[in-house]
């Protein structure tokens, strides 16, 4: 596995070291007042697509495994069922409370709402939810990622790469969190190739969000755009980026994958086809909460996670972008710098 960050961001490391050291001392140290006395048993809450999804549910298990394991502790997962409502999702929150959880993670933005609720019913509980900066408890903490960063980063190599000076972006749903991924890559694609050109089309529009879940209709819409002279199409689309990958294997270009890489998971002759991923790397997000909560080193409130504290990044499996690494790195320390701001916003 090739991945390019700038920052190993040692949250796990030093929480682990602290509490190992606190026990072999004999002491412990100050619980923080938002949490609970000590972390004993870790719960997970997925997005409907659960674990195995191969991208950011899965990040998101690593990084609490990876944290329990290493603190001895119990981690518990749940999914969501398809057609989940907000009560829903609040039940299983409080059940896993009841149940003795202490630190719970939900995954995804469809969380907000029911955490909001939950949260307030059990203050001495930790929650984090992931991807969802809204949710304003002194229990909660709400973690997020410079999405726009590391897209940045893949649009500079597609900027650079792109031999019909016209590359295509392919986002699930149409909300805000989509949109920062459209917003760095269009900008990174100028910022390396101002006379490229980039078209964008979302699979839905919400409420609808089968977007998410649409391979066909994710190979469809590359389809046309590779009809319409795109030549690299960064899909930031959840399941459905696999059509695009598809696409780009049927007719010989090129695709982008997103949240892990994609090359790792895509069948042989398919990842042939995928220039890069950009990466977002939930499972740091994840094992620094559980590290925090068991470190009493918890804090509410939003977390972000991006390119200085490696939230994100991009990847060179296939060895497809090794010509351009040196750039595209010249970019990202401008990024970390504050030299380049990045535009969240189309």
């Amino acid at each position: 596995m090739h991945l390019r960050s700038f920052a190993v961001p040692p949250f796990v490391m030093s929480v682990v070291a602290a509490v190992a050291l606190a026990a072999c001392s004999g002491r412990s140290p100050a619980p923080s007042p938002a949490g609970p006395a000590q972390v004993h048993r870790v719960a997970i809450a997925y997005d409907i697509s659960g674990r195995g999804d191969g991208g950011f549910n899965d990040l998101a298990y690593n990084g609490a495994k990876q944290a329990a394991d290493s603190l001895h502790v119990e981690l518990k997962e749940v999914t969501a069922k398809l057609d989940d409502t907000d009560d829903d999702r609040a039940e299983r929150l409080r059940l896993l409370a009841r149940s003795g959880y202490d630190a719970i993670i939900a995954v995804g933005f469809t969380y907000a709402m029911p955490l909001q609720t939950v949260a307030a019913e059990f203050p001495a509980t930790t929650f984090a939810i992931v991807d969802d900066g809204t949710v304003d408890a002194p229990n909660v903490q709400d973690i997020l990622f410079a999405e726009h960063e590391g897209s940045f980063l893949v649009g500079v190599a597609a900027g650079l790469r792109t031999t019909t000076g016209r590359v295509g972006f392919i986002g699930a749903v149409q909300i805000p969190l989509l949109q920062k991924f459209e917003a760095g890559f269009t900008a990174g694609v100028h910022a390396a190739n101002p006379a490229a050109t980039v078209q964008v089309t979302y699979l839905s529009q919400p409420p609808d969000y089968s977007g998410f879940g649409d391979p066909p209709h994710g190979k469809e819409a590359a389809l046309g755009m590779y009809d319409n002279g795109v030549d690299i199409i960064f899909a930031a689309a959840g399941g459905s980026g696999s059509g695009v990958h598809e696409a780009a294997a049927q007719t010989g270009h090129w695709s982008i994958g997103v949240d892990a890489d994609e090359y790792l998971l895509a069948p042989e002759g398919v990842r042939d086809h995928i220039l890069t991923s950009m990466l977002k790397n939930a499972n740091v997000g994840t094992a620094a909460f559980v590290g925090d909560a068991a470190g009493f080193a918890f804090k509410p409130g939003i977390r972000t996670f991006g390119l200085a504290n490696g939230g994100v990044g991009y990847a060179t499996s296939g060895g497809f972008i090794d010509d351009l690494v040196p750039r595209i790195d010249a970019y990202a320390a401008k990024i970390v710098a504050g030299t380049i701001v990045v535009p969240e916003t189309p």
